[in-house]
């Protein structure tokens, strides 16, 4: 079992969820050297799954694993926001 699982939502094949998809997978690659789990959810082709998780924007990022819980939402392109919303570098909530 990875020590990070992530669900990213996207919308469609589109340029900003391709842009998503390149920035994560660059991001996990280089924080977390193989040692991931990454789930690519369409909205458009799973519905039902977008609607249980309550993602009405994407890009939606979500971290289950280490816990606890987060979401990021929008723009992927620095690593830094990325990891200290993930509360997953220095700067994180309660610390």
């Amino acid at each position: 079992m990875s020590n990070y699982t992530l669900r990213l939502y996207i919308s469609g094949k589109t340029k900003q969820s391709e842009r998503a998809i390149a920035d994560l997978y660059r991001i996990c690659e280089e924080e977390f050297k193989g040692d991931y789990e990454l789930a690519i959810i369409d909205v458009l082709e799973n519905p039902e799954m977008a609607d249980a998780e309550k993602i009405r924007v994407t890009p939606t990022l979500i971290k289950d694993l280490p816990p606890p819980i987060r979401r990021i939402i929008g723009d992927l392109t620095s690593k830094e926001r990325v990891l200290i919303g993930l509360e997953l570098r220095a700067g994180e909530k309660g610390k």
